[in-house]
This record gives C-alpha cells, sequence and structure tokens, in this order.
C-alpha cells in the first residue's frame, strides 16, 4: 500500500516546504488548515502542482473532524504542524491550549483508531529555558524542560502525550524541536528575523535583527525533509530530538551575509540574545535517522536569495513584513 500523508499546518512555512518535498517524492498528501489561501505554500510550488494537492479545511480541536479525515484519506502518515506561536498563546491562553495540546491529542487519537505507521509532530526549542540552566554543552535531548512561557509549557505537555500514546496503545511517533527556521516563506515571529534579513538583502533594504548572541539556524526545506523523515522513521517508542543545524552568532550571520551580498544594509540588536540555549545535541535525532537533512549555510543562503530574487520580479513577496 502506498504512503498517504496527513499534513496539518500546510499553510505555514515549514509546512509549505513539506509539501514541496512529498511534491517532489510523488507522495500523496492531504494539505490541511484552518486556513484556505496558500500564501506561503505558493512561493514553492507552481499553479500545477498547487492544484494537483488535496487541500481540506481541518480545525485540530475538533476530535470528530480529525477522526473522519484520517479515517475518510487512509492516512499511513502524519506530519503534524499546526499550532499557535508564542505571542498567540500569550493573547489567548484558552485558544492556544485547545490548538497546541488538545489538537495535537485529537492527532494521536485519530493515529491509535485507526493505525497510522507513524506520527511526527513539531514541539519546540521553547520547550526549553533560559540557557544559564543548561551548563553541559552540547544541550542532550533528555534535559529538564523549564519553560518560561504558556507556549513552551503547551509543547512541553505534547512531548509527555506522545509518551502516554506509545506506552498505553503503541502509537509510534518522534517528536522534533526546532530553533531558528529561516528560508523561504519564514515571515511570522521574532525568530524569522534571519529569514527576514536574506529577503530584505535580495530587496536592496534594510532590516534590523532584534537579537544578539548565539542562535541554531535551521533550514526550512531541511527541517520539512527531517518531519517526513521522523514520519517514516518512526516504528517503535516517542523520542523527542533537538534540531541542530548551524550553531552560530547573530554578528557572524550577519558577516557572511554581506559577504555573499556587500551591499546589504543588515544591523542587529546588541546585548539582546535569545532565551534559549543554542548549543544543542541532535545525536538523538541521528540515531532515529540515520543522516540527518543539512544544506551549508552559504549554500541555503546563496539559494534562498535567488529564490527572494526570483519572486520578487515576479511580484510574489510582499514586502511589508520586513516592518513587522
Amino acid at each position: 500500500m502506498a504512503d498517504k500523508f496527513l499534513l496539518t499546518g500546510s499553510m505555514g512555512c515549514i509546512g509549505a516546504w513539506v509539501l514541496r518535498n512529498l511534491t517532489d517524492q510523488g507522495i500523496d498528501v492531504v494539505a490541511t488548515d484552518v486556513q484556505s489561501d496558500p500564501v506561503r505554500p505558493s512561493l514553492l510550488l507552481n499553479e500545477q502542482e498547487l492544484a494537483a494537492i488535496d487541500w481540506q479545511t481541518l480545525d485540530v480541536t475538533d476530535v470528530k473532524a480529525v477522526d473522519k479525515i484520517v479515517a475518510d484519506n487512509g492516512v499511513s502518515h502524519i506530519v503534524h504542524l499546526a499550532g499557535l506561536q508564542i505571542p498567540f498563546c500569550r493573547a489567548n491562553p484558552s485558544l492556544g491550549a485547545a490548538v497546541n495540546v488538545t489538537g495535537t491529542t485529537n492527532i494521536f487519537e485519530a493515529a491509535r483508531h485507526h493505525g497510522v505507521k507513524g506520527v511526527s509532530y513539531a514541539s519546540s526549542i521553547g520547550v526549553m529555558g533560559p540557557p544559564e540552566n543548561y551548563p553541559n554543552k552540547p544541550v542532550a535531548d533528555d534535559v529538564p524542560l523549564i519553560a518560561t512561557t504558556l507556549y513552551g509549557v503547551y509543547k512541553a505537555a505534547n512531548e509527555k502525550t506522545a509518551g502516554v500514546y506509545w506506552q498505553d496503545w503503541q502509537v509510534a511517533s518522534v517528536g522534533l524541536r526546532p530553533y531558528v527556521v529561516y528560508g523561504t516563506g519564514r515571515d511570522q515571529g521574532m525568530s524569522a528575523d534571519p529569514a527576514k534579513a536574506v529577503l530584505a538583502a535580495a530587496a536592496g533594504k534594510p532590516f534590523h535583527i532584534r537579537f544578539d548572541g548565539p542562535i541554531a539556524l535551521q533550514h526550512a526545506n531541511d527541517v520539512a525533509q527531517i518531519f517526513i523523515n521522523s514520519a517514516r522513521a518512526a516504528d517503535g517508542g516517542a523520542p523527542v530530538c533537538n534540531l541542530r543545524g548551524d550553531v552560530i552568532e547573530v554578528d557572524a550571520f550577519v558577516t557572511l551575509l554581506q559577504e555573499i551580498v556587500p551591499a546589504a544594509k543588515i544591523t542587529f540588536e546588541k546585548n539582546a540574545p535569545l532565551p534559549y540555549p543554542a548549543d544543542l545535541d541532535d545525536a538523538g535525532l541521528r540515531g532515529v535517522l540515520g543522516e540527518v537533512p543539512y544544506t551549508p549555510l552559504r549554500d541555503a543562503i546563496e539559494a534562498d536569495l535567488a529564490r527572494f530574487s526570483d519572486l520578487l520580479a515576479s511580484g510574489k513577496v510582499d514586502l511589508a513584513q520586513l516592518d513587522a
């Protein structure tokens, strides 16, 4: 039986890249979201590719709707990305809990009842606390989770939920903890600033990154492949894995970008590091996948610059995001 993927959060950045990769692989996918306008997917797929995707509206807080879509479509694997980020959870904690916690539980329930082979789901570096709480480097997967935001607390709850679904019902899953994801389509949240800096460089616009210090940069295309491969690899247990990518200081990232685009006018806030550890150990992920997809930073930036230039020329990118 051929694989059939269910993707939640299809309209997000990572979701768009998951669709790009599944399309390239010729894998059937049911692409779901509460939104219906494929703004980000349209940055990566042409009209014919978009038309070939099975788009369905899904609110993951609706347990019956989640169950039905998995049952009706013969889903074999799930990539679960639907969720609300830190500011939205802070603004509306009840909705944040409903989407991030109840929605994830609903995904596991459907997987449990309909024989889904493997689930990969988005946890976050937000489950961890400030870097001074993690003196041993690189930071392992199994360190204490001391989230300082509701978003982080919700994601930590999902990790525990996944463990119980394996313990009680043998629902196999892999949870992944992205940090600073960059690439085409990454336009929301403070950690999108490196992606916006590359866009600004391509557009000849100034941009100010709102933080400095060490970060773990992970290209969206690599992250998408990791989610897909993790859903396929989930065949026992419920491991939760850090992503590493390029561990780099923000000033070094800006220097590299300006080496590639000498005219780039990119600055960054000083003495304002992000409140999470950056030096992350991805040995757990390597144990799950073997080889972890990785694009060298310079190569990824150059590819993004070329893609942004094409999108700018065709009027498909809204530069208003640089002011958000």
